[in-house]
């Protein structure tokens, strides 16, 4: 398992807007609100398994014979507002998953140190079987407010990532989705959501006099990127134009696994 810090992004973004979690959302929206983290209000709060140190574990319980130990699980201090990538080899037995359903048996445990809401979020996430018949999956952690936040692999109880979660002077708690479009080989431009368009086709290029119609031939193949994040850490996907609409052309990563408001909203954005 490795875990890779992720840079920050600095440019300026046009933001989109996102409904409470709960709400699915159809529409485009105009303006620029804070979207209300999953569990601030009413969900209950998880609380991370005590870890021992070391555990025992033995080859055969009727013979009792000298235990094999297994240090516990690396303990980590990130900030607010920072991202890791965690990366492991998880055995599902004969049956590899993909990689939206291991996600369903991985453990967001958080402990926040206000007692309200999440640590944390899993941005996107992407892998592959490896030859030895494990998953080999790597999730982009961004770290939301101060606590402590831990992944678990729930069939075994293996801790993916552990972490303490301190806090940053002043650091901001809101995000707003924002949405940009590469050409090949060139720049890449952020698009303009303040005309209230439903579809990216509709919306402006910021800085451009053109609309993404315009700027985006159908049938083209452009690398979108998405930011919806505490770190303001970039997702990109592989997107086509068809008609009136888009379709990925890569199926990984998968996209915002703890956000599902987030992703309606892109999918009705990009007519997915």
């Amino acid at each position: 398992m490795s875990k890779n810090t992720a840079n920050q992004p600095s440019q300026k973004q046009s933001k989109w807007a996102l409904p409470t979690i709960g709400f699915v959302v159809l529409a485009f929206i105009i303006g620029i609100f804070f979207l209300k983290r999953p569990g601030e209000s009413n969900a209950p709060q998880t609380t991370p398994a005590a870890v021992k140190t070391p555990e025992t574990v033995y080859a055969d319980p009727n013979l009792a014979p000298a235990p094999i130990t297994r240090p516990a699980s690396e303990k980590l201090t990130m900030e607010v507002n920072k991202a890791v990538m965690v990366t492991a080899e998880l055995d599902f037995g004969p049956k590899v998953p993909s990689i939206a359903q291991a996600l369903n048996e991985i453990d967001r445990r958080y402990q926040p140190a206000d007692g309200q809401g999440r640590t944390f979020a899993i941005l996107d996430a992407y892998g592959e079987p490896t030859p030895t018949g494990k998953l080999h999956i790597s999730m982009h952690v961004s770290s939301e407010k101060p606590g402590h936040g831990a992944l678990v692999f729930r069939r075994t109880g293996e801790i993916l990532w552990d972490s303490a979660i301190t806090p940053v002077p002043g650091a901001p708690s809101g995000k707003n989705l924002t949405v940009q479009i590469g050409e090949p080989q060139k720049a890449s431009w952020m698009v303009d959501g303040s005309n209230g368009a439903t579809s990216i086709l509709d919306a402006k290029l910021r800085d451009q006099p053109m609309t993404v119609r315009d700027f985006w031939p159908d049938g083209a193949e452009r690398q979108v990127t998405f930011v919806y994040s505490a770190c303001g850490c970039p997702v990109n996907v592989m997107v086509r134009r068809l008609g009136n609409r888009t379709v990925r052309t890569k199926e990984l990563p998968v996209i915002f696994p703890d956000d599902p408001a987030a992703v309606e909203t892109i999918k009705a954005l990009m007519k997915w």
